[in-house]
Protein backbone atom coordinates (compact mmCIF):
# COMPACT_ATOMS: atom_id res chain seq x y z
CA UNK A 1 0.00 0.00 0.00
CA UNK A 2 1.09 3.55 -0.72
CA UNK A 3 1.32 5.70 2.40
CA UNK A 4 1.12 9.46 2.54
CA UNK A 5 3.17 11.91 4.53
CA UNK A 6 1.28 11.23 7.75
CA UNK A 7 1.14 7.46 7.28
CA UNK A 8 -2.34 7.46 5.76
CA UNK A 9 -2.83 4.93 2.99
CA UNK A 10 -4.08 5.88 -0.45
CA UNK A 11 -7.21 3.77 0.03
CA UNK A 12 -7.96 5.60 3.29
CA UNK A 13 -7.64 8.98 1.57
CA UNK A 14 -9.95 7.87 -1.24
CA UNK A 15 -12.48 6.54 1.25
CA UNK A 16 -12.35 9.77 3.24
CA UNK A 17 -12.87 11.79 0.06
CA UNK A 18 -15.82 9.64 -1.00
CA UNK A 19 -17.42 10.03 2.42
CA UNK A 20 -16.70 13.71 3.02
CA UNK A 21 -16.61 14.97 -0.55
CA UNK A 22 -20.34 14.89 -1.47
CA UNK A 23 -21.49 16.73 1.70
CA UNK A 24 -18.74 19.32 1.21
CA UNK A 25 -19.72 19.78 -2.43
CA UNK A 26 -23.37 20.11 -1.42
CA UNK A 27 -22.52 22.87 1.10
CA UNK A 28 -20.36 24.70 -1.44
CA UNK A 29 -23.01 24.63 -4.18
CA UNK A 30 -26.17 25.19 -2.15
CA UNK A 31 -24.93 27.32 0.77
CA UNK A 32 -21.57 28.99 0.18
CA UNK A 33 -22.19 29.95 -3.45
CA UNK A 34 -25.69 31.45 -2.84
CA UNK A 35 -24.36 33.27 0.22
CA UNK A 36 -21.55 34.81 -1.83
CA UNK A 37 -24.06 35.86 -4.50
CA UNK A 38 -26.23 37.48 -1.82
CA UNK A 39 -23.23 39.32 -0.36
CA UNK A 40 -22.18 40.66 -3.76
CA UNK A 41 -25.75 41.62 -4.60
CA UNK A 42 -26.18 43.50 -1.31
CA UNK A 43 -23.48 45.99 -2.37
CA UNK A 44 -25.12 46.83 -5.69
CA UNK A 45 -27.63 49.48 -6.67
CA UNK A 46 -31.14 48.31 -7.55
CA UNK A 47 -32.00 48.46 -11.22
CA UNK A 48 -34.32 51.14 -12.47
CA UNK A 49 -36.91 48.54 -13.48
CA UNK A 50 -35.92 45.85 -11.01
CA UNK A 51 -32.93 43.58 -10.76
CA UNK A 52 -29.48 45.13 -10.42
CA UNK A 53 -27.85 48.24 -11.82
CA UNK A 54 -24.59 47.75 -13.73
CA UNK A 55 -21.29 47.93 -11.85
CA UNK A 56 -19.34 49.81 -14.51
CA UNK A 57 -20.34 53.13 -16.02
CA UNK A 58 -22.88 52.58 -18.82
CA UNK A 59 -22.71 54.36 -22.12
CA UNK A 60 -26.06 56.03 -21.45
CA UNK A 61 -25.61 57.91 -18.15
CA UNK A 62 -29.33 58.62 -17.88
CA UNK A 63 -30.35 55.14 -16.77
CA UNK A 64 -29.58 55.74 -13.09
CA UNK A 65 -26.94 54.86 -10.52
CA UNK A 66 -24.23 52.27 -10.98
CA UNK A 67 -21.24 50.85 -9.12
CA UNK A 68 -20.79 49.56 -5.58
CA UNK A 69 -22.58 50.96 -2.54
CA UNK A 70 -23.50 50.16 1.05
CA UNK A 71 -26.79 52.03 0.74
CA UNK A 72 -28.90 48.91 1.42
CA UNK A 73 -27.10 48.29 4.72
CA UNK A 74 -27.48 51.94 5.75
CA UNK A 75 -31.20 51.77 4.97
CA UNK A 76 -31.58 48.59 7.02
CA UNK A 77 -29.85 49.94 10.12
CA UNK A 78 -31.49 53.36 9.88
CA UNK A 79 -35.07 52.14 10.38
CA UNK A 80 -36.17 50.42 13.58
CA UNK A 81 -39.11 48.86 11.70
CA UNK A 82 -36.93 46.03 10.41
CA UNK A 83 -35.63 45.27 13.87
CA UNK A 84 -39.25 44.97 15.04
CA UNK A 85 -40.05 42.58 12.21
CA UNK A 86 -37.01 40.48 13.11
CA UNK A 87 -38.08 40.48 16.76
CA UNK A 88 -41.64 39.49 15.81
CA UNK A 89 -40.27 36.65 13.67
CA UNK A 90 -38.06 35.42 16.53
CA UNK A 91 -40.98 35.52 18.96
CA UNK A 92 -43.19 33.60 16.52
CA UNK A 93 -40.45 31.01 15.96
CA UNK A 94 -39.84 30.68 19.71
CA UNK A 95 -43.55 30.28 20.49
CA UNK A 96 -43.95 27.71 17.71
CA UNK A 97 -40.94 25.73 18.93
CA UNK A 98 -42.11 25.75 22.54
CA UNK A 99 -45.66 24.66 21.66
CA UNK A 100 -44.35 21.93 19.36
CA UNK A 101 -42.06 20.68 22.14
CA UNK A 102 -44.88 20.57 24.69
CA UNK A 103 -47.17 18.75 22.26
CA UNK A 104 -44.57 16.45 20.70
CA UNK A 105 -42.81 15.19 23.84
CA UNK A 106 -45.75 13.19 25.27
CA UNK A 107 -46.60 11.85 21.81
CA UNK A 108 -43.01 10.80 21.13
CA UNK A 109 -42.79 9.15 24.54
CA UNK A 110 -46.06 7.31 23.90
CA UNK A 111 -44.75 5.99 20.58
CA UNK A 112 -41.37 5.02 22.06
CA UNK A 113 -42.98 3.09 24.92
CA UNK A 114 -45.61 1.36 22.81
CA UNK A 115 -45.28 -2.20 21.61
CA UNK A 116 -42.97 -2.59 18.63
CA UNK A 117 -45.75 -3.83 16.37
CA UNK A 118 -47.61 -0.52 16.79
CA UNK A 119 -44.65 1.87 16.53
CA UNK A 120 -44.31 1.88 12.75
CA UNK A 121 -48.03 2.55 12.36
CA UNK A 122 -47.92 5.45 14.84
CA UNK A 123 -44.87 6.96 13.13
CA UNK A 124 -46.68 6.61 9.79
CA UNK A 125 -49.64 8.53 11.20
CA UNK A 126 -47.27 11.32 12.29
CA UNK A 127 -45.76 11.74 8.82
CA UNK A 128 -48.99 11.03 6.93
CA UNK A 129 -49.85 14.74 6.44
CA UNK A 130 -46.76 15.07 4.25
CA UNK A 131 -48.55 12.87 1.69
CA UNK A 132 -50.84 15.80 0.83
CA UNK A 133 -49.94 19.13 -0.70
CA UNK A 134 -48.65 21.80 1.68
CA UNK A 135 -50.90 24.56 0.34
CA UNK A 136 -53.99 22.36 0.47
CA UNK A 137 -53.37 21.70 4.17
CA UNK A 138 -52.93 25.41 4.88
CA UNK A 139 -56.06 26.37 2.92
CA UNK A 140 -57.93 23.76 4.95
CA UNK A 141 -57.10 25.78 8.06
CA UNK A 142 -58.70 28.81 6.40
CA UNK A 143 -61.97 26.85 6.43
CA UNK A 144 -61.45 25.60 9.99
CA UNK A 145 -60.64 29.07 11.35
CA UNK A 146 -63.06 30.98 9.09
CA UNK A 147 -65.83 33.16 10.57
CA UNK A 148 -68.53 30.67 9.54
CA UNK A 149 -66.75 27.58 10.87
CA UNK A 150 -68.05 25.53 13.79
CA UNK A 151 -64.91 26.30 15.79
CA UNK A 152 -65.42 30.06 15.45
CA UNK A 153 -69.08 29.81 16.41
CA UNK A 154 -68.25 27.68 19.44
CA UNK A 155 -65.48 29.99 20.71
CA UNK A 156 -67.55 33.14 20.20
CA UNK A 157 -70.53 31.49 21.92
CA UNK A 158 -68.35 30.71 24.95
CA UNK A 159 -66.95 34.26 24.94
CA UNK A 160 -70.48 35.65 24.69
CA UNK A 161 -71.41 33.91 27.96
CA UNK A 162 -68.73 35.99 29.70
CA UNK A 163 -69.76 39.18 27.92
CA UNK A 164 -66.74 39.26 25.59
CA UNK A 165 -67.18 40.53 22.04
CA UNK A 166 -66.79 38.03 19.19
CA UNK A 167 -63.28 37.57 17.83
CA UNK A 168 -61.93 36.69 14.40
CA UNK A 169 -59.66 33.66 14.36
CA UNK A 170 -58.63 33.89 10.73
CA UNK A 171 -56.13 36.54 9.55
CA UNK A 172 -54.66 36.95 13.02
CA UNK A 173 -51.43 36.05 14.88
CA UNK A 174 -53.33 33.16 16.43
CA UNK A 175 -54.07 31.69 12.99
CA UNK A 176 -50.41 32.06 11.97
CA UNK A 177 -49.26 30.33 15.16
CA UNK A 178 -51.73 27.47 14.64
CA UNK A 179 -50.57 27.01 11.05
CA UNK A 180 -46.90 27.08 12.06
CA UNK A 181 -47.41 24.48 14.78
CA UNK A 182 -49.46 22.25 12.49
CA UNK A 183 -46.85 22.31 9.73
CA UNK A 184 -43.77 21.79 11.91
CA UNK A 185 -45.03 19.47 14.64
CA UNK A 186 -43.82 16.26 12.90
CA UNK A 187 -40.30 17.72 12.73
CA UNK A 188 -40.29 17.81 16.53
CA UNK A 189 -41.90 14.40 17.06
CA UNK A 190 -39.51 12.36 14.93
CA UNK A 191 -36.18 13.43 16.55
CA UNK A 192 -37.68 13.03 20.02
CA UNK A 193 -39.02 9.58 19.19
CA UNK A 194 -35.66 8.51 17.74
CA UNK A 195 -33.95 9.59 20.96
CA UNK A 196 -36.49 8.24 23.44
CA UNK A 197 -36.60 4.87 21.72
CA UNK A 198 -32.92 4.31 22.57
CA UNK A 199 -33.29 4.88 26.32
CA UNK A 200 -32.43 1.93 28.53
CA UNK A 201 -35.47 1.05 30.71
CA UNK A 202 -33.13 -0.36 33.36
CA UNK A 203 -32.08 3.19 34.24
CA UNK A 204 -35.66 4.07 35.22
CA UNK A 205 -35.93 0.83 37.17
CA UNK A 206 -32.72 1.63 39.02
CA UNK A 207 -33.99 5.13 39.85
CA UNK A 208 -37.24 3.63 41.13
CA UNK A 209 -35.32 1.18 43.31
CA UNK A 210 -33.45 4.14 44.78
CA UNK A 211 -36.74 5.75 45.83
CA UNK A 212 -37.37 8.19 42.96
CA UNK A 213 -41.01 8.83 42.10
CA UNK A 214 -42.31 9.16 38.54
CA UNK A 215 -41.71 12.92 38.40
CA UNK A 216 -38.16 12.59 39.71
CA UNK A 217 -37.41 9.75 37.30
CA UNK A 218 -38.49 11.93 34.41
CA UNK A 219 -36.44 15.00 35.37
CA UNK A 220 -33.39 13.10 36.62
CA UNK A 221 -33.20 10.38 33.96
CA UNK A 222 -35.48 10.77 30.94
CA UNK A 223 -35.21 14.51 30.37
CA UNK A 224 -31.37 14.79 30.49
CA UNK A 225 -31.00 11.80 28.17
CA UNK A 226 -33.51 13.29 25.72
CA UNK A 227 -31.79 16.68 25.43
CA UNK A 228 -30.04 15.81 22.12
CA UNK A 229 -33.46 15.01 20.64
CA UNK A 230 -34.92 18.19 22.11
CA UNK A 231 -32.19 20.34 20.57
CA UNK A 232 -32.41 18.58 17.21
CA UNK A 233 -36.18 18.95 17.05
CA UNK A 234 -36.02 22.58 18.18
CA UNK A 235 -33.54 23.39 15.43
CA UNK A 236 -35.68 21.63 12.81
CA UNK A 237 -38.66 23.74 13.89
CA UNK A 238 -37.15 27.10 14.84
CA UNK A 239 -34.98 27.66 11.78
CA UNK A 240 -37.65 26.96 9.09
CA UNK A 241 -40.25 29.03 10.95
CA UNK A 242 -37.94 32.06 10.82
CA UNK A 243 -37.95 32.05 7.03
CA UNK A 244 -41.51 30.83 6.48
CA UNK A 245 -43.65 33.18 4.37
CA UNK A 246 -46.48 31.01 3.00
CA UNK A 247 -48.30 30.45 6.30
CA UNK A 248 -48.28 34.13 7.42
CA UNK A 249 -49.32 35.22 3.94
CA UNK A 250 -52.30 32.85 3.78
CA UNK A 251 -53.49 32.76 7.40
CA UNK A 252 -52.17 36.10 8.67
CA UNK A 253 -53.39 39.64 8.25
CA UNK A 254 -51.69 42.76 7.02
CA UNK A 255 -50.06 43.24 10.44
CA UNK A 256 -48.59 39.72 10.56
CA UNK A 257 -45.68 40.28 8.19
CA UNK A 258 -42.62 38.25 9.21
CA UNK A 259 -39.09 38.46 7.89
CA UNK A 260 -39.78 35.75 5.30
CA UNK A 261 -42.64 37.78 3.84
CA UNK A 262 -40.47 40.90 3.76
CA UNK A 263 -37.68 39.11 1.89
CA UNK A 264 -40.13 37.64 -0.60
CA UNK A 265 -41.69 41.06 -1.23
CA UNK A 266 -38.29 42.64 -1.86
CA UNK A 267 -37.43 40.11 -4.56
CA UNK A 268 -40.85 39.58 -6.16
CA UNK A 269 -42.81 42.71 -5.24
CA UNK A 270 -40.70 45.86 -5.10
CA UNK A 271 -37.84 44.07 -6.93
CA UNK A 272 -35.23 45.68 -4.71
CA UNK A 273 -32.72 42.83 -4.88
CA UNK A 274 -29.90 44.54 -2.92
CA UNK A 275 -32.13 45.21 0.09
CA UNK A 276 -33.63 41.74 -0.14
CA UNK A 277 -30.08 40.36 -0.10
CA UNK A 278 -29.28 42.39 3.01
CA UNK A 279 -32.33 40.97 4.76
CA UNK A 280 -31.34 37.45 3.70
CA UNK A 281 -27.80 37.93 4.99
CA UNK A 282 -29.02 39.23 8.33
CA UNK A 283 -31.41 36.29 8.65
CA UNK A 284 -28.61 33.84 7.78
CA UNK A 285 -26.29 35.39 10.37
CA UNK A 286 -29.03 35.23 12.99
CA UNK A 287 -29.75 31.56 12.22
CA UNK A 288 -26.05 30.63 12.30
CA UNK A 289 -25.62 32.44 15.62
CA UNK A 290 -28.60 30.64 17.13
CA UNK A 291 -27.42 27.29 15.75
CA UNK A 292 -23.95 27.85 17.20
CA UNK A 293 -25.38 28.86 20.55
CA UNK A 294 -27.70 25.84 20.59
CA UNK A 295 -24.78 23.52 19.73
CA UNK A 296 -22.68 24.95 22.54
CA UNK A 297 -25.56 24.70 25.00
CA UNK A 298 -26.27 21.12 23.92
CA UNK A 299 -22.67 20.10 24.49
CA UNK A 300 -22.58 21.90 27.82
CA UNK A 301 -25.81 20.27 28.98
CA UNK A 302 -24.63 16.84 27.83
CA UNK A 303 -21.29 17.34 29.58
CA UNK A 304 -23.02 18.41 32.78
CA UNK A 305 -25.30 15.38 32.59
CA UNK A 306 -22.38 12.99 32.31
CA UNK A 307 -20.43 14.43 35.23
Amino acid sequence: MIKGVKGETKDARIARFLVGGPPLLFLLVFFVAPSLIMILTSFRFPGEFGGLAPITAPEDMTIGEYGITSEAYQFFFSDVLYAKIFLKSFLMASATTLICLVMAYPLAMLIARSEKRFRNLMVLLVVLPFASNFLIRIYAWMIILGPESGLSHFINAVLGIFGIAPITLLFSPFAVLVGMVYVHLPFMVLPLYTNLEKHDPSLLNAAQDLGANAWQRFWRVTWPLSLPGVFSGSALVFIPVLGMFAVPEILGGTGDILIGNLIKDQFLGTRDWPFGSVLSIMLTLAVLSIAGLATWFSRFATRQGTV
